[in-house]
């Protein structure tokens, strides 16, 4: 993702096969002089082609839709080489979808009944580098994991070497690898070993698990 100011609004592309939804969130982002809209599309295979030949900082993504689900489509965006952020945006607020989106390389999952202005407070957060997560779907996430994905009840934070805890409450705060980084005065290489060895020592299988799990247990305060 580029860096964003207020002369570079961040550029997002929204897939959604619903009409009236894209033009809404279309006359939502006309108001904002940090985000704008520079493109859609109605079916997954357009937003794809769209997604590569524009690069935006964002993609904002549909779950259900026609033909192949959002799951699949943001699999082949990753496949194909687009590096931006995916955000999920959908009425689904089933744990199995969020947990499937946020393993395939998702950025967030928001539910299209929030209210406009946490969307687009949610956006800006997506913007800069944050995970985000619809609030209603915070504890649904977390029983998920652990059950689902055996999450240890206790792990010892005291196993974590200094620098080690600094990046995992980066990582709850919902900062990228390069936004860590760039915070830390590390380069992201650095990053990536650390949050390999914490998740190990933690016994946690990825970065969104250590995530829900800091947050869970005030790792991040």
């Amino acid at each position: 993702m580029t860096d964003t100011t207020p002369d570079t609004p961040a550029s997002i592309l929204i897939i959604d096969d619903h009409p009236l939804l894209r033009r809404g969130v279309s006359q939502l982002l006309e108001l904002e002089d940090d985000m704008t809209l520079i493109g859609e599309a109605g079916e997954p295979e357009a937003g794809i082609g769209l997604a590569l030949e524009l690069d935006p900082d964002m993609v904002l993504l549909d779950l259900n839709m026609p033909g192949m689900n959002g799951i699949e489509t943001l699999k082949r965006l990753r496949d194909e080489g687009f590096a931006g952020r995916v955000v999920m945006f959908t009425v689904s607020d089933h744990e199995e979808d969020v947990v499937a989106a946020l393993q395939g390389g998702a950025d967030g999952y928001l539910l299209k009944d929030m209210d406009p202005d946490e969307m687009i407070r949610q956006l800006r957060q997506a913007s800069l580098g944050r995970m985000v997560i619809s609030e209603s779907l915070t504890a649904l996430l977390a029983g998920a994991l652990r059950s689902q994905r055996s999450l240890p009840a206790t792990p010892d934070i005291h196993s974590l070497t200094q620098r080690e805890r600094e990046i995992l409450r980066e990582l709850a705060g919902g900062l990228s690898n390069k936004m860590i980084a760039r915070k830390l005065d590390i380069t992201e290489g650095t990053v990536k070993v650390h949050v390999k060895h914490l998740l190990k020592k933690l016994n946690l299988r990825s970065r969104v698990e250590a995530a829900v799990w800091a947050v869970q247990e005030g790792v991040d305060r």
